[in-house]
């Protein structure tokens, strides 16, 4: 992947995310506030936890900072896969968001 595939692959991502929390927003799913500074996207949740997704273009990879841990993702095969275990961005997304909110999200976006 080229580095400019890279970037438009992970503002894609970052931008799927925004969508979904504006939408359960304006549904009154989660009141969940989006802070965005270049390749760095903070989630903040009503209990005050935090989820930091953060671009590393050297490397190529999306990283996810949440409650549970941290982890590495690469894009393989048109999927953000974790580096260690292989489990889809989107699905780890959606679990760790879950469990910091206190109600079922599904992330569901751009590769």
């Amino acid at each position: 992947m080229t580095d400019s595939e890279y970037r438009a692959k992970t503002a894609a991502v970052l931008a799927s995310i925004e969508a979904a929390v504006d939408r359960w927003l304006q549904d009154d799913v989660v009141d969940i506030d989006t802070q965005r500074t270049g390749g760095l996207l903070e989630l903040s949740f009503p209990n005050g936890s935090k989820i930091v997704l953060n671009t590393q273009p050297p490397l190529h990879e999306l990283w996810m900072a949440a409650r549970s841990g941290g982890y590495h993702y690469k894009y393989v095969d048109g999927r953000w896969l974790d580096t260690r275990e292989a489990r889809d961005f989107f699905d780890a997304l959606s679990a760790c968001a879950s469990e910091q909110a206190g109600v079922a999200l599904k992330f569901v976006g751009a590769v």
